[in-house]
């Protein structure tokens, strides 16, 4: 196998190009690092468009896949790792239009910081909510966001649009909005199907999703914490919410 050197190389201009959301947007494709998560990538079904490995990689699976071979300093370019581990996929970014729930389903309103919207995701495919809607979030599909998500992002389903296109879309569906001055989650009984609204780190949620939300419920805090990390707080009441369903 041609081992590339030089980062001027169109493949690896490409490549690097998917560390940016503006570069993901053109191609269509994002990037998954390293030999576990492009192992329960091309495991989930989703379309691995090519690999790219570090010249003298030991790992002896590339799946028969569209493989090329970067030196050192080259496949260091493309990676978002500060350690990276040999191995890259250029996944497909799945087309998921905006749809009705078929289940209880997550709504994630201005969260900004891309390590809690993959956390959030690695929480909801483990907590069996396969239907995220994002408006005006992080790009689920950043390197931080798919490192932090651990293959959730592979098991959900992602669907990005306006609050007023979500809201159309959740129509229905009862709302429970987040907020640390709602109902006391812990006797909270939630309907059957439903959607978790969860807002920004720092605002919380919109004035228009809180407006349309039928219940609002809040974690008891105790001592002097006022509030909880957002992937965190959203993890709680993802299973939560589900305990009496």
């Amino acid at each position: 196998m041609i081992v590339i050197r030089s980062k001027q190389n169109p493949v690896v201009k490409e490549l690097a190009s998917l560390k940016e959301k503006k570069g993901r947007r053109e191609r269509g494709t994002f990037l998954v690092e390293g030999p576990k998560m492009v192992g329960e990538c091309r495991g989930s079904g989703l379309e691995i468009v090519r690999l790219a490995v570090r010249e003298g990689y030991e790992g002896d699976n590339t799946y028969s896949l569209p493989c090329i071979s970067l030196g050192e300093d080259v496949f260091r370019a493309i990676c978002d790792e500060k350690t990276p581990q040999g191995i890259v996929a250029e996944v497909k970014i799945p087309e998921n239009a905006l749809n009705q729930p078929q289940k209880s389903c997550l709504f994630l309103d201005g969260v900004a910081d891309p390590a809690n919207v993959g956390a959030i995701l690695r929480t909801a495919a483990a907590a069996g909510y396969e239907e995220i809607y994002l408006a005006d979030c992080a790009d689920p599909y950043s390197p931080k966001s798919v490192r932090a998500s651990m293959s959730g992002l592979f098991y959900t389903k992602p669907m990005r649009g306006t609050r007023e296109e979500i809201l159309s879309v959740l129509g229905g569906v009862p709302l429970i909005a987040a907020d640390m001055n709602g109902e006391d989650v812990f006797l909270f009984h939630a309907p059957e199907k439903f959607c978790l609204c969860i807002g920004n780190e720092g605002n919380g949620l919109s004035d228009e999703v809180r407006k349309a939300a039928n219940f609002v419920v809040g974690i008891p805090m105790q001592g002097r914490v006022e509030s909880l990390n957002a992937a965190v707080s959203a993890s709680i009441l993802m299973y939560l919410l589900k305990k009496g369903v």
